[in-house]
This record gives structure tokens, C-alpha cells and sequence, in this order.
């Protein structure tokens, strides 16, 4: 068992509960704070111990801080769907930069030393150049974006006030499921193009929309850089590895394969992995989706012993279907 505990908020959402267990089977304590809002207790693996709570709750923040020994932070928690940002900005403001502000200065007053952030290519908004480094212009187009970029802003000034480093994770489109069937995506509602995809293939919807299909790339549909959770997750803990060997150094990396597939290209595979023809409505394209958005994920591949075992597009269907199957049993 390592030294210290990790404080995970969200983790028992979508990519939080991946990174609970990529800590745990990395031998570290792990305290999750979650509200349930949007969470399920029964996603936290029961090696860790579950908080109730809101990040925002200064007292129980600070408390499971001090009993459990926290020494890293790794903030999942907030709210992450694009269109609702938009039709409510506020919110977004209030769950992902003030509820982050109050975050840190509980990690502060707690003496926390890391701060690992759940970030997001939306940071960059439309992009100059493909695939994006980290340096590219970040320029939201949303206030999902912008939320998660503000908190970025906060993180660089708290780390040159106070001893605490930080590495922010640029994540790209992140799909699948823990290969041993523990977690996955189980968010009613959800908006990823993947999970979507299988919820078709199950039944639990009638057909996938494509929205676009005069994008500038080969067939017309939209290029993402698909990444698996669970090498997600597994970058996380690596990012904490480099923060604990490099205290005085802070980070911000890309996430992601370096690699995009569009619309249709994943919807062929769902058809491969299924051996069905999931039907494809066509829509118009939504305002200000790029074209493309792949990762120029060099940084990482540097700085971290981080390699992708999970890239590969039909594998990640797999994965998220094996879950989405698996789900349907237990409603």
C-alpha cells in the first residue's frame, strides 16, 4: 500500500469510477466524494471508502481530508454536457468553476500537495491545426469549455501561491468500459456518439442521428479522437507518479491516441462488432462543431510512461456493449 490517500470527486461517475479503480489496483488509499447527483454509490469499488457529499461542503471536504490523510486530489466531479451549457450557463459556472474554486481552498487549508484536473479538448474550441498541442490557442465556444479552461486559470495561480503542484488532463472523446466488467457508462441520457450507439444496438433506442454530413473530412461526417476509459484512467496515475517525483512542477498534457475516426467510421464499427445495421438518421450539423479534433499527444508520451492498451476502435465498442448489456440486467 503507497503512502497517502487519493481524494477522487466524481468518482462515482463515468470516468471517476475508472480512476478509483486504476488507484486501488495501483495499491493507493482512495476517499470518493460524490453527491449522487449523477452518480451511483454501487460504481465505487468497495476497496474504497464513499463520502456523500458535495465538493462544495467545506466542512465534510476538509474532514474526509484530515481522517483519511489526503495527499492528492483528482477532480472529477461537475457537469459535461455541451448543449446544456449553453442553454444554461450558469449552472456550468457554479458546478465546474466556483464549486472548483471551493475545492481548492479546501486542498489548500488541508495541505493537500497534488491536484490532478478532469479538462477537456473544449478548451481549444475550434482549432487552427489538427491534430491540437497543448500550446494551440484556447479559444471555447461554449461555456463547458470555458468553465473547465477558468478552472485551469485557477489551478496556475493557487500552485504559485501555495505548495501544491497540478498536471490539468486535456481529455478528447472518451468511450468503452473497464475490460473486467466493474464499471462503465451508466448515465441515463447520455450524449457520447459510442454509448449512444450501443444503447441502439440493445434496444434502447430506435436509431443514432448523425448531425453533419458536410464536415471538410473524408466522408463528410465529423473526426474525434476516441479514447478508451480505462488508458484514461491509467494516465491519471501516472500523472500522479510525475507530480510526486516533481513537486515543484506543474503540467497540463493532451489525452488522447493521436488518431480520429468520424461519425460513420464508428457506427461501421458497432455494425462489425454487433452484426447489425444500426439505422443512421441524417441532421443537420450543430453549431460550432469542428470538423475534426484529434490529439497531438507527443507531451504525454514523454513526460509519462503512459502507453494506450486499449486503442482500438472496435475494442472500445466491445467494451461499451459488453457494459451497456450488462446495465440492461441490472435495471
Amino acid at each position: 500500500m503507497r503512502d497517502g490517500c487519493v481524494m477522487v470527486t466524481g468518482g462515482a461517475g463515468y470516468i471517476g469510477s475508472h480512476a478509483v479503480l486504476a488507484l486501488l489496483d495501483a495499491g493507493w488509499r482512495v476517499v470518493v466524494v460524490d453527491n449522487l447527483v449523477t452518480g451511483f454509490d454501487w460504481a465505487v469499488d468497495k476497496r474504497a471508502t464513499l463520502v456523500v457529499a458535495d465538493i462544495r461542503d467545506a466542512e465534510k471536504v476538509r474532514g474526509a481530508i484530515a481522517e483519511h490523510g489526503v495527499t492528492a486530489i483528482m477532480h472529477f466531479a461537475g457537469s459535461v454536457v455541451v448543449p446544456e451549457s449553453v442553454e444554461n450557463p450558469l449552472k456550468y459556472y457554479a458546478n465546474n468553476t466556483a464549486a472548483s474554486r471551493d475545492l481548492l481552498e479546501s486542498a489548500v487549508a488541508g495541505g493537500v500537495r497534488h491536484f490532478i484536473f478532469s479538462s477537456t479538448a473544449a478548451t481549444y474550441g475550434i482549432p487552427d491545426a489538427v491534430p491540437i498541442r497543448e500550446d494551440a490557442p484556447k479559444s471555447p465556444i461554449n461555456p463547458y469549455g470555458m468553465s473547465k479552461l477558468m478552472t485551469e486559470a485557477m489551478l496556475a495561480d493557487v500552485a504559485a501561491a501555495h505548495p501544491m503542484n497540478y498536471a490539468a488532463l486535456r481529455y478528447f472523446n472518451v468511450a468503452g468500459a473497464d475490460p473486467e466488467g466493474r464499471s462503465g457508462q451508466s448515465t441515463a441520457g447520455a450524449t457520447h456518439l459510442i454509448k449512444v450507439a450501443v444503447e441502439a444496438a440493445t434496444g434502447k433506442r430506435g436509431h443514432v442521428s448523425v448531425f453533419g454530413t458536410d464536415f471538410a473530412t473524408a466522408d463528410g461526417t465529423g473526426v474525434r479522437d476516441y479514447i478508451h476509459v480505462s488508458d484514461l484512467a491509467a494516465a491519471h496515475v501516472d500523472a500522479l507518479n510525475l507530480l510526486i517525483a516533481e513537486p515543484e512542477q506543474s503540467r497540463t498534457f493532451n489525452v488522447g491516441y493521436g488518431r480520429g475516426y468520424s461519425v460513420l467510421e464508428v457506427l461501421n464499427a458497432v455494425d462489425r462488432v454487433t452484426n447489425l445495421n444500426i439505422e443512421r438518421r441524417l441532421e443537420g450539423r450543430r453549431a460550432g462543431d469542428p470538423d475534426a479534433l484529434v490529439a497531438d499527444n507527443g507531451a504525454i508520451l514523454s513526460a509519462l510512461p503512459w502507453r494506450p492498451r486499449h486503442d482500438d476502435l472496435d475494442g472500445i465498442v466491445r467494451d461499451a456493449l459488453a457494459w451497456e448489456r450488462k446495465l440492461a440486467e441490472r435495471r
